[in-house]
């Protein structure tokens, strides 16, 4: 359980994924580690995959409070970044990210499946692969 980075080169977009249960405690993790492989692969876009996290344990608190960071992801005016998220309660927190957030991340999009994200993204054949 956790997280894994992959990245499609061919299209420069960083994939996160997160399995499991997600906390305050491993998101903030997560961004932490979005800034450091965004910079390393000079990703055009990012894509934060939820699809399978099994439990959601976040304050809102906190997701405001991240909300108001700098974005982890730089150049967030000209580098989408899109959060795939299935059922209510994920989609609801991601929602409430990106409305808190809106000025900073004016690319920032909230999506229900994997596929809706390449398709924003204008990618039909993606090739990710595992970064270390």
């Amino acid at each position: 359980m956790g997280f894994r980075f992959e990245f499609d080169p061919t299209n420069r977009i960083l994939l996160l994924r997160v399995e499991g249960r997600l906390s305050d405690e491993l998101l903030a993790e997560c961004y932490g580690a979005i800034r450091k492989y965004s910079t390393s692969t000079d990703a055009r876009a990012g894509i934060f995959d939820l699809s399978s996290v099994t439990e959601f344990a976040l304050s809102t608190d906190f997701i405001r409070q991240l909300a108001k960071e700098e974005p982890a992801m730089p150049d967030a005016a000209e580098r989408p970044r899109i959060i795939a998220v299935e059922g209510t309660l994920g989609f609801g927190l991601a929602r409430m990210f990106q409305i808190a957030g809106e000025s900073s991340r004016p690319l920032l999009q909230v999506v229900h499946l994997m596929d809706e994200a390449l398709a924003a993204l204008g990618v039909k054949s993606p090739h990710f692969e595992p970064l270390s």
